[in-house]
């Protein structure tokens, strides 16, 4: 009996050593992360930018491959088949995490189940543009436009689901007003349109629009993220107008298949905390309208589970419909 309970402390030893010795001995050789991103997107671009300082601490190359197609279905099924020992990733926006559960008709795939998510890395700065013959200048001008003109005012975005046209069904649930979605392919053509007066707003990159803001075309309305943007710290978010306002995804993330190794897990968000925490990463990410995040796994997951609900509720609130 006493032989017994002398072994306890040396068995619990010997069972955390191997985890030890593996989150040590990881990488071991290139880590590869496999994007929904074209190559040179802007998604692209930032991915290849937080890869570099990850890739110097961890002492291996870390591979960004583009794997577009159907909404970031390629890449998530590629990751999600890999095996699970931390050498192939998967960086993905909300599309097949969140958007897809409640806007495809084949909504099988569970995310939360098929893969690990690690941390979120960046968020697009995303502003509501109105042309300037419109006379408004913010969200509240523009909650009193709508309200006397029910239905008439429209507006685009990049998309039936994207973040800009749930926030802006979230905006119209919580201000009582009803305006028309016009969904574009590319968040750039309806940014034109709102600067040459095609539209009379949309939502649009703040990097991009800046040369059609400062040529007076058009006037920033608001923001989609949840913190005012640097370079335009007089807009006001929606929840500053909308205080029952809750922000719509439109992260990227990084993931790794299910059952990846919490060492691995612990690892990785680690070292990509430290790299989007670096100066000259956060200023280069910054001048393309593009803001740092990071989380903890357990808070991506958590803030994962919350937008899921969430975009239910708009899109029954809205009566959006599945499209494929």
């Amino acid at each position: 009996m006493i032989r017994r309970l002398l072994l306890i402390p040396f068995i619990g030893l010997a069972l955390t050593v191997p985890a030890a010795a593996q989150a040590q001995a990881y990488p071991a050789k290139p880590v590869r992360i496999v994007t929904e991103f074209i190559a040179g997107a802007g998604g692209d671009i930032s991915m290849r930018l937080i890869a570099g300082p990850m890739s110097a601490a961890m002492g291996q190359p870390i591979i960004i491959e583009n794997s577009a197609g159907a909404g970031g279905i390629v890449a998530t099924q590629q990751v999600a088949r890999a095996a699970a020992d931390g050498y192939t990733l998967l960086a993905i926006t909300p599309t097949v995490p969140v958007v897809r559960v409640h806007l495809a008709k084949d909504n099988s795939f569970d995310a939360l189940k098929e893969l690990t998510p690690i941390s979120t890395m960046i968020e697009p700065s995303i502003v509501l543009v109105a042309n300037a013959s419109l006379g408004i200048s913010n969200l509240q001008e523009l909650i009193d436009l709508a309200k006397k003109s029910p239905g008439k005012l429209s507006y685009g975005t990049n998309g039936v689901g994207s973040g800009p046209h749930l926030g802006t069904e979230r905006i119209q649930m919580l201000a009582g007003i009803s305006m028309l979605h016009v969904p574009y392919k590319a968040m750039q053509q309806a940014m034109i349109d709102a600067a040459t007066g095609q539209i009379p707003m949309s939502w649009a990159l703040a990097g991009p629009i800046a040369a059609q803001v400062k040529a007076a075309k058009v006037k920033v309305i608001t923001l989609l993220n949840e913190k005012r943007y640097p370079v335009w710290p007089e807009v006001a978010t929606i929840r500053e107008t909308l205080p029952g306002y809750g922000a719509v995804p439109m992260w990227t993330g990084l993931f790794g298949p299910a059952g990846l190794p919490q060492p691995v897990v612990r690892r990785l968000s680690s070292e990509l905390q430290k790299s989007l925490q670096d100066a000259e990463v956060r200023a280069k990410l910054a001048s393309g309208g593009t803001q740092a995040t990071g989380n903890t796994p357990e808070e991506f997951t958590a803030m994962i589970r919350a937008q899921i609900d969430l975009v239910g509720r708009i899109v029954k609130s809205a009566g959006i419909q599945p499209s494929d």
